[in-house]
């Protein structure tokens, strides 16, 4: 391989990279809603440059190796722990491209870099309002909020809401008036 060539490759390899993290909704997600802090969108593009270093660094890496760096990552720098069954998924896509750059196929990169850029979504996370309004600010309360998930593909939208469990309320008839004191809370006592 020529050192022209190589450059070249690796410089396709770093774009296929970028890709691939561009298009993995967990990221986008901790990007969008700012989990990684004010400079959420840095380290998504740092998060690329650390990413291709890894691999150049380390030759014949183990697809769990990859998936515990970019587990690692995630972690660290987004506070987000990725659970949607993504990360094994992105691993190897990431595996495989380095696997071109090792042979020096840009060619194959530069395909992949396009299936990628084309089957690319949009995904954003928006919390649902709900009609109920109570008398109690929000900061007092833990609340639990569904979130509406947008995917776009092409101009193409596609609405998916993932509601979250409602905390079971106590059966009514089971509180008695002396149990609720003066200032709303209520209290609970243990069946006999």
């Amino acid at each position: 391989m020529m050192a022209g060539a190589g450059e070249d490759v690796r410089v396709l390899f770093g774009a296929a990279v970028r890709a691939a993290l561009d298009a993995w909704p967990a990221l986008q997600i901790a990007v969008e809603n700012g989990f990684g802090g004010v400079h959420s969108q840095e380290k998504a593009e740092w998060l690329g440059g650390a990413v291709e270093d890894y691999f150049i660094a380390n030759a014949d890496l183990d697809l769990e190796e990859v998936e515990d760096f970019l587990g690692e990552l995630m972690t660290t720098e987004f506070d987000t722990v990725v659970e949607d069954g993504s990360l094994p998924q992105v691993s190897q896509q990431l595996q495989a491209m380095f696997h071109h750059f090792q042979k020096g196929d840009g060619a194959a990169l530069q395909e992949m870099t396009a299936q990628i850029n084309q089957k690319k979504c949009k995904v954003t996370a928006t919390p649902l309002k709900t009609a109920e309004k109570t008398d109690v600010a929000e900061d007092d309360v833990d609340s639990v909020e569904e979130m509406e998930v947008t995917a776009t593909n092409d101009g193409a939208t596609t609405d998916v809401v993932c509601p979250q469990p409602q905390p079971s309320d106590p059966d009514p008839q089971t509180i008695k008036e002396e149990d609720i004191v003066e200032d709303g809370w209520t209290i609970v006592r243990r069946k006999k």
